[in-house]
């Protein structure tokens, strides 16, 4: 019996029926630089050309900005894999992506112990 919201392509006996290297026509590379915490974010235009429908997907979880990381874990395929859907879109201008925030100051060493402490007390 199919999950719900993923119709053909997961089966609960055989697990997924199109294998993830098939999803990204063999690619393993993103033509777009993300990370996990990378943000996207749709720009309300639809992708041009034919796209599958996995990208259709992606454009959908990302109605809001939306991690990388997100996205793999809602589409259920390996990240390296949701990198190369997501350049796809970002290169056709479906979606934006935004890099997270760096840190350009040091942490804050009484905050960091402040954390240690709350963890040690929870355990």
């Amino acid at each position: 019996m199919p999950l719900p919201m993923d119709g053909p392509w997961l089966d609960d006996a055989a697990g997924r029926l199109i294998r993830p290297y098939a999803v990204s026509g063999g690619r393993t590379r993103p033509t777009a630089a993300l990370d996990l915490l990378t943000l996207v974010m749709s720009t309300g235009s639809g992708p041009q050309g034919h796209l599958g429908p996995e990208h259709a997907h992606a454009v959908g979880l990302c109605r809001g900005p939306t991690s990388v990381a997100e996205v793999a874990a809602h589409l259920r395929l390996p990240v390296t894999v949701t990198k190369v859907l997501l350049s796809d879109l970002v290169d056709c201008g479906a979606i934006t992506a935004r890099p997270p925030h760096s840190f350009d100051h040091p942490t804050d060493r009484f905050l960091l112990e402040a954390v240690l402490d709350g963890l040690r007390r929870q355990l």
